[in-house]
């Protein structure tokens, strides 16, 4: 673990080489992400409630996904980089050191300016939490807080799995993109606004709405079964096969030659 941290140290130390351009960066993140709030409070302006969720109950949505996204692609979006590792022949040299290979590619490839982000989700999620008219209980607080830690871990579980993908194509999968920053996008809603064919397809397939979704009607009182309190948890079955798919596009691994 010391080696990994210390990955990690010298990406971060490579990156504050130009602090103002680092710090330009965060504050990017930053404002950008301050678009989706505007665009949310706009279309508030002209409805009262979208498929019977209020402005304040949205956005609440809004600012889990927000935040569990914002964790997720800040230790999984260094795989972002490793369609570009298969190709310059840097993989090959992870594959002969005795470490963990997933560590070996995300401990170096961390963006910190993605902190940015983080901090924006972390704002809108605290001033929402007050505004949402929830009666906050332990039992609710726990589940808000699996909401994001498994959503977070959902998301890691979906750049894998692009990254995955690469053994077989060499270059990125950008549809995948759909799934990962679009479901950044289209999860500012409840998905049922999608409709019902959509909510079942993230559900059984892609499972975004065991987090998002189904674990917002109990924080809202819609449904009251704790059965709904522990959705997330099943979130995250969803890494096994991220992950087994890993193994088997390694296991099928030809070097480039680079």
């Amino acid at each position: 673990m010391k080696l990994y941290l210390n990955f990690i140290a010298l990406n971060l130390k490579s990156q504050m080489q130009y602090k103002a351009s680092f710090f330009l960066s965060v504050l990017g993140q930053f404002i950008t992400a301050f678009t989706m709030f505007f665009g949310l409070n706009f279309i508030f302006l002209r409805v009262n409630a979208v498929d019977e969720f209020t402005y304040q109950q949205v956005l609440l949505c809004f600012a889990v996904v927000m935040t569990a996204f914002s964790l997720g692609e800040m230790f999984g979006g260094g795989l972002a980089v490793f369609p570009r590792m298969l190709g310059n022949g840097e993989f090959d040299r992870a594959l002969v050191r005795p470490r963990n290979i997933i560590l070996q590619i995300l401990m170096p490839n961390m963006d910190f300016t993605r902190i940015g982000l983080l901090i924006q989700a972390v704002i809108v999620l605290c001033y929402a939490i007050p505004i949402s008219g929830i009666e906050w209980t332990w039992k609710k607080v726990l589940t808000l807080c699996m909401m994001i830690l498994c959503g977070s871990a959902l998301f890691f579980g979906l750049f894998l799995f692009k990254a995955a993908c690469s053994f077989f194509t060499v270059e990125s999968l950008e549809f995948m993109n759909i799934f990962t920053y679009g479901a950044r996008q289209f999860g500012r809603y409840p998905f049922s606004v999608y409709g019902k064919g959509i909510l079942k397809f993230l559900t059984f397939v892609i499972p975004l709405a065991l987090f998002q979704y189904y674990p917002l009607l109990y924080l809202l009182g819609k449904e009251q079964s704790p059965f709904f309190m522990f959705l997330p948890v099943t979130a995250l079955l969803f890494l096994i096969p991220s992950y087994v798919f890993f193994r088997f596009g390694l296991s099928r691994y030809k070097s480039t030659g680079s």
